[in-house]
């Protein structure tokens, strides 16, 4: 762990008459170069005669972000503060999902997903829910503690939030549930989430009512694609929810669309007992695996993820991939090759509709969240820039040779397959495809 008392003593030795702001942004370098290469303040930035603050940005920037410090606009560098808090790491201790509070709304008590909650968590405390009193835990890492189910009564159907400036894939959600018991060290959820409990609706019949009327996109497939996955895992908990139970046949006799369960569990037995649906689509967000061992912590592994889309497969479901985010590290290509080439030994490449690719991206206030939660990451060690639609992204010209080398790779695999980018400005995505 970078020490930073250390590297603000070091800095008002050589440079005393540092603002606040200035010494911010050299002690923010500084310790990402630090975290980096492991070396100390003084090898980072020697003390020089006559040392001023914009030389010593320079050689800071310079060494930080080697790659675009050239060509990249000078607000793209984003350097908070640096500020830690100890009581906010992450507990990296695997638990399984057993709640000790849990909530219900009042006029979801008689239904089934009640009633489950009451016979899998029969030592739970429970509590009636009036929509007002407070729960869940201060700290992200206790959501697993508490459930709450309750009757969404607004968040139904939308359209999925790309970006302004990203070419959209028509992707169309359901927000069946909120939290996930994963502790993926890129989630989005750790910084958006203010809730820390894990959400769960009773009332899916409601959001499968208002489907049929709805006015979907299609994007660039050949039927309109709905799906669940934003704010949770959608089979991480079908366990208790049963969602497969109502979803697959709801959309097996609506064969103009398709819907898409997105998922790293494989928690698959609820899909196996309601057979197979052509238009319904597993898909699984994968990664390198030794990505998965030191990012994506108490997830299965890439293998244990291909057995239960096989099983899937075969039990005649669709299926698809994420490559999703995709971090280049040192052996990077031949490692995510490598998964690729395991994923199309694995599974009937026939059965496989579609695989997306997006480089890691996120907002600027999940940085420190990160750094936080996750003081040892390493995700955090790249040329991150903010970029046009305000996220924290590799310089594009990084983004594009990216794709330009595995989108082929991934074609040439699948060739029957839709392969496209996520979540990127409209002429990455066509030259990469």
């Amino acid at each position: 762990m970078v020490n930073v008392e250390e590297i603000r003593a070091y800095l008002n030795g050589i440079l005393p008459e540092l603002g606040m702001n200035k010494q911010r942004e050299l002690s923010r370098l500084i310790y990402e170069i630090s975290k980096r290469d492991g070396h100390a303040p003084s090898v980072i930035l020697p003390a020089e005669k006559n040392l001023t603050f914009e030389r010593a940005k320079k050689i800071l920037l310079q060494k930080r972000y080697p790659f675009s410090f050239s060509a990249a606009p000078k607000n793209a560098f984003y350097l908070p503060k640096l500020d830690f808090d100890p009581a906010q790491r992450a507990d990296l201790q695997e638990k399984a999902f057993s709640p000790k509070y849990i909530y219900i709304e009042e006029s979801v008590k008689e239904s089934g997903l009640a009633r489950r909650a009451k016979e899998m968590f029969p030592d739970a405390s429970f509590y009636s829910w009036d929509g007002k009193q407070k729960v869940g835990s201060e700290h992200f890492s206790r959501r697993i503690e508490t459930l709450l189910i309750h009757q969404e009564k607004y968040d139904f159907l939308k359209p999925c939030p790309c970006s302004e400036g990203n070419a959209g894939c028509g992707y169309n959600l359901i927000n069946l549930g909120f939290g996930c018991r994963f502790e993926c060290e890129y989630c989005f959820l750790q910084q958006y989430q203010n809730l820390h409990a894990v959400l769960l609706p009773a009332n899916v019949q409601d959001f499968l009512e208002k489907i049929d009327q709805a006015p979907f996109r299609k994007g660039p497939f050949d039927r309109v694609r709905i799906g669940s996955g934003e704010f949770t895992d959608s089979l991480v908990f079908d366990e208790l929810t049963q969602y497969s139970h109502d979803l697959v046949p709801f959309f097996k006799n609506r064969p103009h669309l398709q819907f898409e369960f997105k998922t790293k569990s494989t928690c698959i037995d609820g899909l196996l007992k309601e057979g197979g649906a052509e238009n319904v689509v597993v898909s699984w967000s994968v990664n390198a695996p030794q990505f998965i061992e030191q990012v994506e912590h108490f997830t299965p592994s890439l293998t244990q993820r291909l057995a239960a889309a096989k099983q899937v497969a075969e039990a005649g479901y669709r299926i698809g991939f994420h490559f999703d985010p995709v971090v280049p590290f040192d052996g990077w290509k031949e490692a995510y090759l490598t998964a690729a080439e395991q994923i199309a030994a694995s599974v009937p490449r026939e059965k496989v509709a579609w695989i997306s690719v997006g480089l890691l991206r996120f907002s600027r206030e999940l940085k420190k969240v990160v750094e936080n939660r996750f003081p040892e990451n390493w995700i955090l060690d790249g040329e991150f820039l903010l970029e046009f639609d305000g996220k924290m992204r590799y310089p594009e010209k990084l983004r594009q040779e990216a794709y330009e080398f595995f989108v082929p790779h991934l074609q040439k695999l699948f060739p029957q397959t839709v392969v496209y980018v996520c979540m990127e400005k409209p002429h990455i995505c066509s030259c990469s495809l």
